[in-house]
């Protein structure tokens, strides 16, 4: 044996077995729970516990799910047992099985994720109201009724009547459903399933109380081959597909939200189809429910610590020993109590965090229309209601316009219209385009994915309209521009336009997607230049920051507003290419910055003098208190180059000739070190230049003793432009006196 072989051994000892025996508790009460309220043989529930156990398991593909009788199938079962009879039924399940197994081997299990959660447990939880009303009846010691309505006319009639014994049973089982959540966690290894029967049956024993017992004589090896359902072939086809897609689908939802629960291989979603396909016509063959992927068991077997599909496996293993073995200890437990089994089962299937979530996406009223038509009309009725609910909501999100105007506050008018623009959305566009008033000045801002003709005849009708009567119009698009390739003529694709990031506000003016800048008149004493323009972009750029970015970061700055924490003192250089928040990924509060040319400190006592670097220095180290003063230079800095020409590029600019003495240390630190001019001179003097900054903040004594005393840190940054790539440089070792 190899050592991978012995692991696996091993492993599968340790963890997959006890799992195994934990889900094989929960299977056998819930096995004959379903089976009862399928209207089936006790032993089919048993039989599909098996078969879903060693066929499913061994053959599907997920590794920890655990499949066999599901409760949400229990009507299908139903209404086709008394259709068609058992043997009938059977039959069904077989060929349900062959379409799924088709479906696997063709690969379109991902289909079947497309249906609507919503639809899903709003249908469990209609299923779950229908079986709590029949098997209520069972529990009052009468018969459930044919329909879910009539169980609920029928109800007060048969509370009237209830039989003690029977009542007593029912309320024990379910009495210790409840509580058994609460008592201590070594009591709880025992699942609550078959602890509630076990009471419920011993108590009866003891007292000798008259109720139902469960009878499985001979059920077991008593077997007939299925027989071909009799009547209209289309119902009959009809109840193929039915059992088929509804298995099919609650085993791939299972599976899905099963791989979620564990760290181990993610589940072949056709391989799970193809394998319970089998499973279903194994199943239907010997006798049995239909097959599907459960997710109670599953999670027990997840939470038990199952790592491999042996464990659901070894569980179809132990409910065959069992049923040959020691079902007759099973006569023992009073149908009553099964029932009340099975009220608690359908009560917890309308499960509010189901609720909670389809709410958080509006798709409430699919789960409630499901599960109402599922009580009222039957599953598949209720299933089709809540598929059409959902596609009419999915139709009205996707066609869904929104249309918003105001007034700013220089008088123009912005308007914005987000969402897919069909002739379903014209009547809620014109509405809000003719309340702007004639002759207005109106960005209008498209955010739209798609435009159909009917949406920009009606914009581009209204759009004229407005400027023959003296208002302006400029139209930004987001996206594609649908407008203006319809305003021009050109082609225009049906295929919806994939959603693209927004201009950024960190990409330059010339690099954005946007409407034509007006120039602004010049101000008195300017002449219409580059100033102007600048100015006018500046404006565009404040009423943008206005429109998009305002709204997101008001909060932030509402905080803000009353204190400034910054952390961080971070001196850099004015070169406009430098943008600290950018390249720090940090935000509003953050960073106390200081920028000059050259990113120089100022020595102390140092001519000329300068206070304003040294007045930053001050507040941020003593008034802010902040723990990290950062210095950062940049490539071709045009300051170092200043240096390196000995003045020369300073030109007739005293003012930044006389600024960069402050950077002569820098250019003797670089003398020292370097081994000559070359190419690579100006931006080793960029990296030199740091690192004597960090020295010269150091001769500021207040800096000096927090650095000695551990509360403050220096450190040198150095931003390649060109490769925009930020480089963290080693802090020289110093010394320096105060």
């Amino acid at each position: 044996m190899t050592r991978a072989t012995l692991s696996s051994v091993l492993s599968t000892l340790r963890h997959d077995v006890p799992a195994s025996l934990v889900v094989f508790l929960i299977a056998v009460p819930l096995s004959l729970g379903i089976a009862m309220a399928s209207g089936a043989p006790l032993a089919a529930g048993l039989i599909a516990a098996v078969v879903g156990g060693i066929v499913a398991g061994a053959l599907g593909g997920s590794v920890v799910q655990v499949s066999g009788p599901a409760a949400g199938l229990s009507l299908v079962v139903a209404d086709l047992v008394q259709t068609y009879g058992w043997r009938a039924t059977c039959m069904i399940t077989l060929l349900a099985g062959i379409v799924q197994l088709l479906l696997g081997v063709f690969r379109t299990a991902r289909a079947a994720l497309a249906v609507s959660p919503a639809v899903v447990h709003g249908m469990l939880a209609g299923v779950g109201v229908v079986i709590a009303l029949s098997q209520l009846h069972i529990v009052l010691g009468g018969s459930p009724q044919r329909s879910a309505l009539a169980n609920l006319v029928q109800l007060p009639e048969q509370l009237a009547e209830m039989h003690g014994h029977t009542v007593a049973v029912g309320l024990l089982t379910i009495a210790v459903l409840g509580l058994w959540t609460r008592l201590p966690r070594q009591v709880r290894a025992v699942p609550a399933p078959l602890a509630a029967l076990l009471v419920a049956a011993l108590t009866a024993w003891a007292l000798g109380w008259d109720v139902t017992r469960v009878d499985l004589s001979n059920s077991l090896t008593e077997w007939a081959f299925p027989v071909l359902p009799q009547g209209d072939w289309h119902r009959i086809v009809a109840a193929v597909m039915l059992v088929a897609l509804l298995a099919g689908v609650e085993s791939l939802l299972c599976s899905v939200a099963v791989d979620s629960m564990h760290d181990g291989r993610r589940a072949d979603l056709d391989q799970e189809l193809a394998g319970q396909g089998v499973a279903n016509m194994v199943a239907g063959a010997l006798g049995g429910l239909p097959v599907a992927g459960v997710i109670v068991r599953s999670t027990a077997n997840v939470q038990a610590g199952g790592r491999s599909r042996w464990s659901a496996v070894l569980h179809g293993v132990w409910v065959l020993v069992f049923a040959l073995g020691f079902g007759w200890t099973i006569k023992l437990i009073p149908m009553e109590a099964l029932a009340a089994l099975l009220v608690f089962i359908g009560i917890q299937m309308v499960n509010l965090g189901h609720v909670r979530k389809v709410h958080g996406h509006g798709e409430v009223p699919v789960y409630v229309v499901t599960m109402g038509a599922v009580i009222v009309l039957g599953l598949a009725e209720g299933v089709l209601a809540g598929l059409a609910l959902a596609a009419l909501l999915a139709l009205r999100r996707l066609t869904w316009v929104t249309v918003k105007a105001k007034q700013e506050a220089e008088g123009r008018w912005h308007a914005t219209i987000s969402g897919s623009l069909t002739f379903l959305g014209v009547p809620r566009l014109t509405q809000e385009l003719r309340a702007i008033p004639a002759g207005a000045a109106v960005d209008l801002d498209l955010n739209i994915d798609f435009m159909d003709n009917a949406a920009f005849e009606a914009i581009h009708s209204w759009r004229l309209n407005h400027e023959r009567l003296g208002g302006t119009v400029d139209i930004d698009e987001i996206h594609d521009e649908w407008y203006a390739m319809a305003a021009s003529g050109a082609r225009m694709f049906p295929a919806k336009t994939p959603p693209r990031a927004p201009d950024r506000w960190w990409l330059p003016w010339a690099h954005r997607r946007r409407r034509p800048v007006r120039h602004a008149p010049p101000s008195p004493g300017l002449s219409s230049g580059a100033p102007a323009r600048a100015e006018c972009q500046l404006t565009v750029g404040a009423r943008e920051f206005h429109r998009h970015t305002a709204p997101l970061v008001r909060p932030i700055f509402s905080e803000l507003a009353r204190k400034q924490q910054p952390t961080h003192l971070f001196i850099t250089c004015a070169d406009s290419r430098i943008i600290p928040s950018l390249i720090t990924a940090s935000g509003p509060g953050d960073l106390f910055t200081v920028r000059n040319i050259g990113n120089l400190v100022p020595r102390r006592d140092t001519e000329p003098h300068d206070d304003s670097v040294v007045a930053a220095i001050e507040y941020a180290t003593q008034v802010l208190g902040v723990h990290t003063i950062t210095v950062c230079g940049h490539s071709g800095c045009g300051a170092m180059a200043g240096l390196l020409s000995g003045g020369v590029k300073a030109g007739s600019m005293p003012g930044l000739r006389r600024w960069l003495r402050h950077g002569y240390h820098s250019l003797a630190r670089f003398i020292e070190t370097s081994e000559g001019l070359d190419k690579t001179a100006l931006d080793q003097l960029c990296r030199v230049n740091v690192q004597q900054q960090l020295e010269n903040l150091r001769t500021y004594r207040k800096v000096d003793e927090q650095v000695r005393a551990g509360r403050l840190e220096l450190v040198g940054l150095y931003f390649d432009i060109g490769s925009a790539r930020v480089h963290m440089l080693p802090s020289p070792t110093l010394s320096v006196k105060a």
